[in-house]
């Protein structure tokens, strides 16, 4: 029996050195915690990521949880002594850091009880931040597809529509209002030509959604949209404006996606039974430039007021869409300092406002928010 004792003594004292060999070289942090959710032993990397000392060991995890950072680090600790069962989570810090945390059982398997747990945790601030840019990346690259498939119809429209004033020129022979609408053709082919080359170049870029501004005149945005909306909903609308201001600093292509959404959803969200008015100003307000779009259609009610903003929502699903376009309003306002907010009541019409940051002493050039 000596013997037995002794051979058993020395196994647990080589299994005791093992582990000490262990814990002193292992370059991940690692805690080992005791039934009694006494902390008895921890790596030197969890010396360093988690300032603890040797003066730490024998005290609870309870004195220790605010040199961890994670709120619930005793919580996770005891369920894993209670269950026995293997814990895994991703974790993010207090300081910002992001961790795989693993809670593994210390198992007394003689005894058949859990005599504490090992936490692990292996740093992946690294690797969560190149997974959020992936997918900001294609977020943008999505937006930016659909934003090209809304902004593209527009000067299509307007060039359909001019067709049709220049046959009915030719048919009258009017040469003066023949060669106007054909200067428009021109202008139109062109502009339609270099927004399909920004987008192109913007998406090869592969870099962050395209913020290039430079100063432009919101009255000859909305002009030229308007032109193009005559074709679709707009053939008896009746517009009315109001700028008080013109000139923003903004990138031109998001300008006129915007723009172009709120007064085609004007067009399309109409009571067919009237007339539609829609009401287009501007002013400066603390520290912006208010645009807004006031019609007297259809409106919202009020519980879908707080969606339309979102990804694929569509209020109505009578009318075709993609539910995407203001989605698309706001991510342009947002990358670029401003807002968006709707009052709307059903039935009686909508009002948008748009809050473009006043950038008027701001150079030409990469606008950073």
């Amino acid at each position: 029996m000596p013997n037995k004792d002794l051979a058993s003594s020395k196994a647990i004292q080589v299994k005791n050195e093992e582990l000490e060999n262990y814990f002193a070289n292992t370059i991940i942090p690692q805690l080992f915690v005791d039934a009694d959710l006494i902390l008895r032993k921890f790596t030197p990397p969890a010396m360093t990521h988690f300032n603890l000392s040797n003066k730490d060991i024998g005290k609870g995890i309870d004195e220790v949880k605010d040199n961890i950072k994670y709120p619930t680090v005793i919580e996770n600790i005891q369920e894993v002594i209670s269950t026995g069962e293997i814990l895994e989570k991703e974790i993010q810090t207090t300081d910002g850091r992001w961790y795989q945390m693993n809670i593994l059982p210390y198992l007394q398997r003689k005894e058949k009880r859990t005599n504490g747990v090992i936490v692990t945790f292996v740093e992946i601030t690294k690797r969560i931040q190149v997974m959020r840019d992936l997918e900001k990346l294609n977020s943008e690259h999505e937006t930016l597809m659909f934003a090209l498939s809304h902004d593209i119809r527009q000067p299509l429209s307007a060039l359909s529509l001019l067709e049709d004033v220049l046959r009915y020129s030719f048919e009258k022979q009017d040469k003066q209002k023949f060669e106007v609408y054909l200067k428009k053709l021109k202008s139109s082919s062109k502009a339609m030509a270099a927004l399909v080359d920004s987008f192109v170049a913007a998406n090869d870029s592969g870099s962050e959604w395209e913020k290039r501004v430079e100063r432009i005149s919101i009255e000859s945005i909305v002009e030229d949209i308007t032109i193009g909306l005559k074709a679709d909903n707009f053939k008896s609308a009746n517009f009315e404006f109001d700028f008080k201001t013109s000139e923003i600093l903004f990138s031109r292509n998001n300008l006129r996606s915007i723009v172009y959404n709120l007064l085609n959803n004007a067009g399309k969200y109409r009571r067919p039974e009237r007339e539609l008015k829609v009401h287009i100003s501007t002013e400066k307000v603390e520290g912006f430039v208010l645009f807004q779009v006031r019609d007297n259609g259809m409106g919202i009610a009020e519980k879908d007021l707080k969606r339309i903003f979102e990804k694929g929502q569509r209020i109505n699903p009578h009318l075709e869409g993609t539910g995407m376009g203001l989605y698309i309003v706001r991510r342009m306002l947002e990358s670029m300092d401003g807002r968006i907010s709707i009052k709307s009541q059903l039935g009686e019409g909508s009002t948008f406002s748009v809050y473009f940051r006043d950038k008027a002493e701001a150079s030409e050039g990469i606008l950073h928010p």
